[in-house]
């Protein structure tokens, strides 16, 4: 892992989002990886947050906000390096595997409580082969 990646998830960059592509779901993945980190079946790109959500909704003509807005009523497993997850449906027939990810850290908050309360908080959100989008957020760990 890069190390711009453990440091968004360590929550030490709050400015930046997280982008995960997997390699079947956006054409450019050479283009991708020049700025990027390889990683098994995709790319992990780390960017400041507004060219980040511009670069997310021109490789997968989705903004970002829209994304996590279908995604949050349904709760998800994202793995915690933020390159796929476990989709909701996986029960069903099909393929289940997250065509993308995008993530952002939000800084730690005690008046909020809750999760936030406990540290930064990692924000995921995926959309599946079969479409279906989902959530998940998680305490940053060091």
């Amino acid at each position: 892992m890069d190390e711009k990646r453990e440091q968004f998830l360590a929550g030490e960059r709050p400015d930046d989002v997280l982008l995960y592509f997997d390699e079947r779901a956006v054409s450019g993945m050479d283009r991708l990886a020049k700025v990027g980190e390889s990683v098994e079946g995709g790319i992990v790109l780390i960017l400041p947050g507004e060219e980040g959500r511009a670069a997310f909704q021109r490789a997968v003509g989705v903004d970002p906000m829209t994304l996590a807005q279908s995604a949050m009523g349904n709760e998800g497993e994202i793995d915690r390096g933020c390159t796929g997850g476990v989709c909701p449906a996986a029960d069903e027939d099909g393929d289940h595997h997250a065509r993308f990810v995008f993530a952002f850290a939000e800084e730690q908050n005690e008046e909020v409580g809750g999760l936030y309360a406990e540290g930064d908080v990692i924000h995921a959100y995926a959309r599946c082969d079969c479409d279906t989008t989902y959530s998940e957020k998680w305490v940053a760990e060091d």
